[in-house]
């Protein structure tokens, strides 16, 4: 009975946030807590969670978004911005 309730909120924060991609709201965010809440109970959406926060972690990595705040808070600090590699 507990599984059946879990697969229920969680497909419809997941349905929610389907819906969300083309009306105005968190869209991605929505999904990824539903399959959060499922994942408590199904393998196979902890494996897809697992998937999705490799594909976020892989285009930060690649954004050089660590990078950019690196520099951002160096500046805000006032000391002088390192030389930038070309």
């Amino acid at each position: 009975m507990k599984k059946f309730f879990i697969a229920l909120i969680g497909g419809t924060v997941v349905s929610i946030g389907v819906a969300m991609l083309v009306l105005p709201g968190p869209g991605v965010l929505v999904i990824a807590g539903g399959l959060a809440i499922l994942a408590t109970e199904f393998i196979w959406a902890r494996r897809a969670l697992r998937n999705a926060k490799g594909a976020v972690a892989k285009v930060r990595r690649k954004s050089g978004l660590k990078e950019w705040l690196r520099r951002l808070k160096t500046r805000a600090a006032g000391k002088p911005a390192p030389a930038e590699k070309i």
